[in-house]
């Protein structure tokens, strides 16, 4: 599953992508981060925690991908992956999550 927030942020880094290097490359980008938010559903493990503290003691795993990361929680119980942001590494994704 995916929020409406991590969706908005797929799409502000699709379109970043779009305008700077052309809507082929943003298309191939969209089908990675697409594919490999898929793969989670089948193996929610290999997301790393968190560097901060807060956000460890909230549950999220981190999947480092590239420039990006998928902030998501696991739901052992109903077997759910809840993903709720893909943020720009380079970034404070402390103050994004916090957001949520």
């Amino acid at each position: 599953m995916r929020t409406d927030t991590a969706d908005a942020h797929i799409h502000k880094i699709i379109l970043y992508i779009a305008e700077e290097f052309g809507a082929d490359v943003a298309l191939e980008k969209l089908d990675e981060l697409e594919g490999q938010i898929l793969l989670l559903g089948e193996n929610p493990y290999p997301g790393i925690n968190p560097r901060y503290i807060i956000l460890r003691r909230q549950g999220y795993k981190v999947l480092v991908l590239e420039k990006n990361l998928v902030c998501y929680k696991i739901d052992e119980v109903n077997k759910v992956v809840t993903v709720y942001a893909v943020v720009d590494q380079r970034k404070d994704y402390l103050n994004i999550i916090r957001g949520l």
